[in-house]
């Protein structure tokens, strides 16, 4: 072969890769693969907490999801409570975090402050979402969280229990007085190793009713300052304390073992306690275990209400995501879709939007009734709702609550222990 020849084969072979890859490109670019089908473009990683049934939901609406948008496709990663701030953490320090982020109120000035999530202002209908639940989400003039249900915080108890006993159930507008003379009244009834309550010294959002009801506020002013009563904090120990001598409450070991929601572990669950914190979302999880076994209950009240309002949880987007568009697509159809909220049911609470929640009425189960009836009871006296500044959230996870621990196994002393937890609150707030 001449240098003429070889050169001209050469010429029509170059041309003839420049024609396949210009064509790999068009498919490329119009997602469609040799067989003309549309290929997929589109993953989306999220995340969320809770119990088996809001995972076993969730995930059959974005099974309906991808029915609707072939081209998107899922990474699905879920947890209880314990252990998902953690991890969320690790991620977003790595800029790693999923695309659909589970967000609760307490974190989320952290995250948004940090400049993690991203705006959701545009791109999601909010029109049919009460204002002030809306407004929950915002962070300095932009729209960081997209609120999913409607809350309210109060006790979850067993009803069943109860009756058998022949125990006459609280009533709404009960006080906390009245609360620990009837659990007292109760524990003498009860068999060895059961109890009346969970040890809530060291439960912050417990004392934090507790706080407002006696017209101290919350925990912390709306400008992010410490705001733990000393005399109200120390009123609120020496009482568990003295029921901890009494045998009312459980003991140390037993109350720092529990695991939300697990069966075995949950001690509202396995029934070693009656009555425990709840908000009304969190219902279904302990009903769906054993049906119309518990109850919601409004919380105790004194010289003011106890309880609040409350966004059950939002979605939020990190604002690393290269997929925020396809992000807001799905929470709004999350929200919004008559398919998707009717397989949701009240799984993270009410549901927001009014014309969604006007449709679900008629088919409401026992446990969206008491959920509802819950939150009706305590809109009209309800204390105003403060997330906390930045900070609160890991606050409360680990400060507060490993102070609250060592103080039941008596390893400091009242004093020392609310000396600690407001020095605690300098280190780790708004820092």
């Amino acid at each position: 072969m001449n240098r003429k020849v070889r050169k001209l084969l050469l010429l029509i072979i170059a041309s003839l890769l420049a024609i396949s890859v210009s064509a790999c490109s068009a498919q490329s670019s119009n997602g469609q693969d040799s067989s003309g089908k549309k290929s997929e473009k589109t993953k989306l990683r999220i995340v969320w907490w809770g119990s088996q049934e809001r995972h076993d939901a969730t995930l059959k609406v974005i099974e309906l999801y991808k029915e609707k948008n072939p081209d998107v496709s899922f990474e699905t990663e879920f947890s209880g409570w314990d252990g998902y701030w953690d991890k969320l953490a690790t991620q977003s320090a790595a800029k790693n975090a999923p695309d659909i982020i589970q967000m609760d109120a307490q974190y989320l000035q952290e995250y948004a402050s940090r400049n993690q999530l991203a705006d959701l202002t545009d791109g999601i209908v909010t029109k049919d979402i009460d204002e002030n639940l809306l407004n929950s989400g915002e962070y300095e003039d932009q729209l960081k969280a997209i609120p999913l249900g409607n809350n309210a915080y109060g006790m979850i108890y067993n009803k069943a229990a109860l009756e058998k006993l022949g125990i006459e159930a609280p009533k709404a507008g009960w006080t906390w007085d009245e609360f620990f003379e009837l659990a007292e009244q109760i524990q003498p009834k009860l068999e060895k190793g059961k109890y009346v309550v969970r040890d809530f010294s060291y439960d912050a959002g417990v004392y934090e009713m507790y706080q407002l009801s006696k017209g101290k506020g919350h925990l912390t002013t709306e400008d992010g300052k410490f705001n733990i009563d000393k005399e109200t904090w120390m009123q609120w120990i020496n009482i568990f304390k003295d029921l901890r001598k009494k045998g009312v409450v459980t003991p140390a070991e037993v109350a720092v073992s529990e695991q939300e929601y697990d069966p075995k572990r949950d001690l509202l669950l396995n029934g070693t306690i009656l009555f425990k914190q709840g908000f009304a979302a969190q219902f279904p999880s302990f009903d769906s275990v054993i049906p119309g076994n518990f109850a919601l209950l409004k919380a105790p009240r004194d010289k003011e209400a106890g309880g609040y309002l409350k966004p059950s949880m939002f979605w939020s987007v990190s604002e690393h995501s290269s997929q925020k568009d396809e992000a807001k697509k799905f929470i709004d159809f999350f929200i919004n879709d008559p398919e998707a909220t009717a397989i949701l049911g009240n799984t993270r609470g009410l549901p927001v939007s009014s014309i969604v929640l006007d449709e679900l009425n008629s088919s409401f189960t026992d446990s969206d009734k008491a959920q509802l009836n819950m939150i009706n009871e305590t809109a009209p006296d309800a204390q105003p709702f403060n997330g906390g500044p930045k900070g609160w959230g890991n606050y409360i996870q680990n400060d507060y609550t490993q102070v609250g621990e060592e103080l039941i196994f008596e390893k400091i002393s009242p004093e020392e222990a609310y000396e600690e937890i407001k020095a605690k609150f300098a280190e780790t707030v708004n820092n």
